[in-house]
Parts: C-alpha cells; structure tokens; sequence
C-alpha cells in the first residue's frame, strides 16, 4: 500500500511507514527519550531525503512524547518545574538550530554534519552509560551493595547563584546549568532531528542526580514542548514538513508509545540504562559504517531552490 509523499516528491509504503513509527514510539515511551535519533536514519534508509526526514521526525516526536508524557504524569513521575526551566534554554537553541540547519542545508553540508554528529555524540554517551550499567549490573549480582550517588549530591556547579529546589526531582540546584543543558538539547534536537533525551537522561541521571523514573518522565515533557516549536518553525523556515509524512509518523508513535511506557516502568532502573546504552551504540555504529563505506551513487543532484 503506497502513498506519494508531495514534499519529499516520492511514494513510499504506508504499512512501513506506520510500522517505523510504533516501533520506535515503542522505544521512546519505554526510555523517555524522542526516539529521533533512530528514526531519522530509518527514514533515511528508507529513501526519505535527509532534510525531508529531519523536519518531520519532529512530529512524531511530538505526538510519541506526549502519549508517553500522559502516562509518566498520572504517575507524578513529571517534574514540571524542572521541565520549565529546561525548556527556557531549549526554546533558544532550537532556534538557534533551526538557523543553522538553514545554513547547512544552502551549503550542501547538512547530510555530512548530521552524519558526523550523530557517530560522535552517541558513541560518547552511549560509552558512558553502558559502562555505569555494566558496573551496577556485576555489583548486584555480586551481592555488593550498590553505589548510591543520592539526589543533592554536590558537584562544582552547585556553587553556582540562583538556586532552584526541585521537590519532585528530589535537587536543590542552580538554574544555570539547567538552562544550559536545555540550550543543548534543543540545538542539536533541531539540527539532528532528535528529542535530545539520549542526551538529557545521562545528565539529568548524572549529573544532576534526578531518579531515573523521574528523568525519563521530565525527558519526555520537555521534548513534547521543544519538538512542537521545532516543527513550526522547520515549516516556516525550510518548508520541509511533509503533512502526509507527519500523520503516518505520529498515529504510530503515539500507539507504540503507550505500551513503551508501561514496559519501561516495569524493567530495574540499570537494566534500563544498559538497554539504552546498546541501543545508542548501535546507532553510532551504523551511522560510522554509512559514513566510511562509499555510496553506489557518487554524484548527487540538487535543484535550483536547494541553492538560493
């Protein structure tokens, strides 16, 4: 079953379509994060150009977020407050990233820093977290008493004027490096197409010692707020967003979301993380192979509105 999709100007099948998005709404509810970082390279390797499927992923990002938020929130596993000042920082990196996104799209870069992005970022994170998981996992076993790192521990930044303290996250915390990360998140989450939680999670974990559930929960809000201004202005910048694309990606998403959700609340919070930590690894290990094996077409031809 095909559809024609107008923006990205090819057909593609329905079913698939719909299939990447439960799937990968699926991962997104059971970890917390947007699940952008798989699906634009699913899309990609399906045929979509990488700038049609950066723009849309977004969308089902949003819809999947929110599915996933809903369930998080009636359990009070949703920092709000410290979702909000999160979101401050992200709503100027995202545009921020938007425009860069513009740039790199005009100089013919995009696919190559999207490429290079991705092998650097998830392999560092999903280095570290693999790691910490792997340790934790020996210890229990082990019958050693787990290391304990507990909310309010101090770190350098504690020292840091404008203090905040985050009942539901259980940290009494500077607003700064909060608003920082948020920065982060929503830059790279509008260049890369992702929600940025595989990135927000091991800090918001390590860092600022949040519980694990509690991450995943506030992870999930703030991508819902930063992926819907993403999407506008992808639109009004780019005019990338694809509407028969986008409601494919976010009926998935939203059904695979609800039951990712209910599993990841069931699984040990470090057997979540070693989940998380191999998922990432096997992206960044992908994305290395796509970059170093030659393409079967070397030549690539952009249109007169790809170079104004």
């Amino acid at each position: 079953m095909s559809i024609y999709l107008p923006i990205a100007e090819l057909p593609v099948n329905l079913l698939l379509i719909l299939g990447l998005g439960v799937a990968v709404g699926f991962i997104s509810g059971m970890f917390g994060i947007g699940g952008g970082f798989l699906m634009t390279p699913l899309l990609i390797l399906v045929g979509i150009p990488p700038a049609v499927a950066v723009a849309n992923v977004p969308t089902h990002m949003a819809a999947s977020s929110m599915s996933g938020a809903l369930t998080y929130w009636r359990r009070k596993l949703v920092d709000f407050g410290l979702g909000l000042v999160l979101l401050s920082g992200g709503l100027l990196g995202t545009a921020i990233g938007v425009w860069v996104f513009s740039i790199l799209l005009r100089l013919g870069q995009l696919d190559l820093v999207v490429g290079l992005s991705y092998v650097i970022l998830l392999g560092i994170v999903g280095g570290i977290m693999l790691t910490e998981s792997v340790r934790a996992i020996v210890r229990a076993h082990q019958g050693e008493s787990p290391v304990v790192r507990r909310p309010g521990t101090h770190a350098w930044f504690h020292g840091l004027p404008l203090k905040l303290r985050f009942r539901q996250s259980r940290i009494y915390v500077s607003a700064i490096p909060i608003t920082v990360i948020g920065f982060l998140i929503g830059f790279f989450g509008a260049i890369m197409g992702i929600g940025g939680g595989f990135l927000l999670i091991p800090a918001l974990i390590y860092l600022m010692r949040v519980p694990t559930t509690v991450s995943v929960g506030t992870s999930l809000f703030l991508t819902l707020c930063t992926m819907i201004i993403a999407i506008v202005l992808h639109a009004a910048e780019n005019g990338t967003v694809d509407v028969v694309l986008a409601i494919a990606l976010m009926i998935g998403g939203v059904i695979g979301a609800q039951f990712g959700a209910r599993a990841g609340q069931a699984i040990r919070a470090e057997r979540l993380r070693l989940l998380l930590g191999l998922l990432v690894i096997a992206v960044a290990v992908r994305f290395a192979v796509n970059l170093v094996v030659p393409p079967e077409e070397m030549f690539t031809i952009l249109s007169a509105d790809h170079l104004q």
